[in-house]
Order: C-alpha cells, then structure tokens, then sequence
C-alpha cells in the first residue's frame, strides 16, 4: 500500500501572525515538503492543479519535473489534471515526457475542478463538464494507446493521422486515477477503463465514501476487470497532531476556523466528527486511518493533506516527521495484516511494464503454436 501526501496549492494568511507568504515562497515550499516526504520514507507527492487565487500549481508537471530532478523514489502525480479545461493532447505530452524524465515514477489524478469560472477562462462550458470529461478522457487513452489517431469530436478540432510525441515510456501510459468526490458518472468512467478510483475522503461522512467506492468496484467486476476487490481504490484525507491532542486541536483550531476551504463553517469538533479529518495524537490518526478499511474495504493508496490553511512549513515539515516516524510504518504493518492474496498493490510503471511484456510474450507463444 502506498502513502503519501497531497497539495493543493493555497497562498493563504497564517491566521496567528497575519502574514501571508509570497506566492514564490508557497511553491518553494510545496518542492521543500515533497522533498521531506521522501526523506521521511513516504511513497507518493501529489499537487493540485488551480488557475485562480488564492492558489499557485497553475503548471503541475513544471513542478513535478523539478522535484523529479531532486529525488530518486518519490512517486510523483497529481492530486487533480484538469480533464475539462486542459486539451488532451496537451495532457498526454506532458505526462508522457515527465514520465521519460523522472524514469517512469510518474501518475495522475483526472478531476473536473470545482471552481466554475476557470471554464470559460479556457473557452469550455462548464454545464458541460461531464460531458467533456469522459470525450477528452477518451481521446486522451487513444492518444497514448495508439500510434496513429483519427478522430472528431464535440469539444476540439479534429484530428488526422496524429501521433503524440514523446510516446509514453516503455509503451507503457501512465496510470490514472480518477478523483471524485460526489459524481457517480466519475466512478463509473474509472471502472470502464479499469482505471483507478481516488475519493478525496475530506469533506464527506464514511458512509458518502463507502457508497462511491462500492458503485464503482461494482462497475469495475462489471466490465471484466476483475473481481470487486481488485479493483484499485485510493483515497484522501487530513490530519494534524502533537503528542498530546489537546495540544494539536489548540494549535490546529485558528487554523481550521480560517481556512478557505472549509473555515467559517462547522466547528473543528463538528467537522471530525462527521468527516475523516483527524486531529489529536499519532495514536488517534493511526486508528482513525486504520477505520477507513472498514468502510471501503482493503485498498491501495492513502494521501494526506498537511500543508493547507496557512500553516507554517515549519509545521508542516514537523507533521512529516511524526506522519514518517510514528504513524505510517505502524500503518503499513497493520494494513498488511490479514490482506487477501488477490488484492493487487498499488500500480507502479515497472509492476505495470512487467505486466505489459509478460502478455506479449505469452501472446507471441499463443500465435506461434497456432502456426507451428
């Protein structure tokens, strides 16, 4: 199982000085944290990909190129590829050539965006955001899958005789997840490719979450993929913690009451309540974590938010600390324990690669005795 964490990006006041970081500041930090979680043994660094303020990961695959050329292990995705507003031409030369650059160790994350007036900033209408997400996504898979594209569409310009440059890696496309929080037809997108299925898991009671994931392991054995258990589930989440939880809900309050996501709403105690954020002590995050297999059942990513709401990156370099030393090790073991055998692990390029040659060599026998 692979652990990691996620950005979204936002410039936002420290709410106990008042000071708002510079936008270079913010994205020096967000390369500063992706660093920590490989030194600190984490899997998987992820960014969200916003065009408006108060974010700044308006280019995700600039900065995974970047942070690609600083580290040797550290998975490198996306927390959301705009699939609506992007051109998927665009989408598969970039992420066929930072996968070339960073040896493979490269994923994304297709989400629609929530934020409505970034489509028409890109000539796109967002009434039609479904729609455009399962047409570009559509093209996007040939793209990589062939050598040569025809096609027409509702939403771009044709194409004819086409081919992608760079080819993916090894022939092998990066794999993608496909993030959604609320919408059915995402999980039912997912499931028709085989695709990944990442529920965010922050803002949604446990139930929301389990009801999502099961309609699309459902829809994932439905077309032939495997059985619903194998089918591959990641999911999202937040945490904040000192030794003593008094201590994390103190310090973490002023920052929950401000953050522009979720602040000026429910209070801190409502929110963990009803939802997956978690604050308290690396015990608390462990068994809470720990929780989320009880209601999506054995699954093959976990990614954390830890650098939202203004906090500080001394902060958040120590939550990494704790979250590498204390919880995630504990979190591998236990999520290990009692696994099925037939539960796949999280895909990576060389699992995958190895997967693709394996078919081509038993094909290439099939045909040869059908010829001998």
């Amino acid at each position: 199982m692979q652990f990691g964490i996620f950005s979204v990006g936002d410039v936002t006041a420290d709410p106990t000085t008042g000071r708002t970081p510079t936008e270079r500041e913010r994205i020096k930090a967000m390369v500063a944290i992706a660093l920590k979680a490989e030194e600190v043994g984490l899997d998987v660094f992820a960014t969200g990909e916003h065009h408006n303020p108060p974010f700044v990961p308006s280019s995700p695959t600039t900065m995974l190129g970047y942070i690609a050329a600083r580290t040797e292990r550290l998975v490198l995705s996306t927390s959301t590829t705009l699939i609506t507003t992007n051109d998927p031409v665009k989408i598969a030369e970039d992420f066929a050539m930072l996968q070339h650059l960073a040896d493979g160790r490269v994923d994304l994350m297709m989400g629609r965006g929530n934020t409505g007036p970034v489509y028409p900033w890109f000539g796109k209408d967002i009434r039609q955001g479904i729609n455009l997400a399962v047409e570009n996504y559509a093209l996007l898979r040939r793209l990589w899958d062939e050598e040569v594209v025809t096609w027409e569409g509702k939403f771009r310009t044709p194409l004819q005789s086409f081919t992608s440059t760079p080819r993916p890696l090894d022939g092998v496309a990066p794999f993608v997840w496909h993030g959604s929080i609320r919408s059915p037809e995402i999980a039912e997108q997912a499931a028709y490719y085989g695709d990944g299925f990442f529920h965010n898991n922050i803002f949604w009671p446990a139930d929301h979450t389990r009801k999502m994931v099961e309609l699309y392991r459902s829809r994932y054995a439905h077309y032939g993929h495997g059985t619903p258990e194998q089918a591959i589930v990641g999911l999202g989440g937040q945490v904040f913690m000192r030794k003593n939880s008094q201590d994390a809900v103190r310090e973490f309050r002023p920052y929950f009451d401000n953050a522009p996501v979720y602040g000026h709403g429910p209070s801190l105690e409502e929110f963990t309540s009803q939802t997956p954020l978690t604050v308290g002590s690396p015990q608390q995050v462990i068994e809470r974590t720990l929780s989320f297999r009880d209601s999506v059942g054995d699954y093959q990513r976990q990614l954390f938010l830890m650098d939202h709401a203004g906090l500080p990156l001394k902060t958040v370099l120590e939550q990494l600390d704790i979250l590498g030393e204390e919880v995630v090790p504990v979190l591998r073991e236990e999520f290990a324990k009692n696994r099925p055998a037939d539960v796949p692990d999280a895909p990576t390029h060389a699992a995958r690669t190895a997967a693709r040659t394996t078919a081509q060599e038993e094909q290439a026998e099939q045909e040869a005795e059908v010829t001998a």
